[in-house]
């Protein structure tokens, strides 16, 4: 109770309150901000994705706005030759507003990192947004066969299903390549799994399912349950190094992060940054409440 009242009451904290425990989390307002963070990253040998906030637009030209900034983007990391790739939502550029317009934004994403032999992971959202996210991705892989990759949430009943309904494009030339992770979003019982424990044991079998079937995947989770279960399942199928890695956010289990590459595992961490914070930081909250709980410890206890 405790953790959904503080929930629905940060959004109307100031600013400056909720970047106390934002920044942490989030590498800043600034692309510079975001270089800055990724090559201290890849200076202890983290790969990045760099994502820039501000999903939730009410119009078109906040979409072009979007997409003009990742080509800005794109440019100024391959230009740092920042060890990375990057990540994108598609609401942010209107996916539920005008479909055929948005598609063709992110191509224009994709066509940029492609040119520079990069690569541009699409987010999955919320359960109003998977199949629209599934057309978009096959349309994109059809054109970019090694250049685009897709996140899916392990939370979500349909998910094993989805994951099966897609090895049809997955090739020994052109393999698919995957994020996969618990999911954040609010879903009613009837179309996720709601307990921690059935949680885990879907995204496990997710995840041996794509590593049998030679699927590149994203392993991203903070869960250290999830990681020993993960690198378990690589253990006994002798999977090779080069068939995975592990992903987490910016700020987020540092610890942690830190043991799975003293094991000699890759590691990419999640970048998120941009003018749009606040609302990613608020938005987080609500749909995370048990967030409530970290951020007390951040503000009152150091590290």
């Amino acid at each position: 109770m405790m953790n959904k009242l503080i929930a629905r009451t940060l959004p109307y904290f100031p600013k400056k309150f909720v970047w106390i425990f934002s920044k942490k989390y989030i590498a800043g307002e600034t692309i510079d901000e975001a270089v800055l963070a990724s090559k201290q990253l890849n200076e202890k040998n983290m790969m990045i994705t760099v994502d820039l906030l501000g999903e939730f637009i009410t119009n078109m030209d906040q979409a072009r706005a979007n997409k003009d900034e990742y080509l800005q983007i794109i440019e100024r990391f391959e230009k740092e030759k920042i060890d990375g790739n990057y990540s994108l939502k598609p609401t942010s550029f209107g996916l539920l507003l005008d479909k055929e317009l948005s598609c063709q934004y992110i191509r224009e994403i994709v066509e940029k990192a492609a040119s520079y032999g990069n690569f541009v992971r699409v987010d999955m959202e919320d359960s109003k947004c998977v199949d629209l996210e599934l057309e978009l991705f096959r349309k994109l892989k059809a054109e970019f066969p090694k250049h685009v990759g897709l996140v899916f949430q392990a939370y979500l009943r349909r998910t094993l299903t989805d994951l099966e309904d897609l090895m049809d494009i997955h090739t020994e030339e052109t393999p698919i390549n995957y994020r996969l992770c618990k999911g954040i979003y609010v879903e009613p019982k009837e179309i996720a799994f709601k307990d921690y424990h059935e949680v885990n044991e879907h995204y496990l079998k997710d995840l041996e399912y794509l590593l049998k079937n030679k699927v590149y995947v994203g392993i991203a989770t903070h869960d250290r349950k999830l990681v020993e279960g993960a690198i378990k399942i690589i253990e006994e199928n002798n999977i090779p190094q080069e068939q995975f890695e592990f992903q987490m956010l910016y700020g987020v289990t540092p610890e942690l992060r830190s043991e799975i590459l003293k094991k000699g595992f890759k590691m990419r961490v999640y970048v998120p940054y941009g003018k749009d914070w606040f609302g990613y930081s608020t938005r987080r909250l609500k749909e995370n409440p048990k967030m409530a709980n970290h951020i007390i410890k951040s503000l009152f206890i150091k590290g």
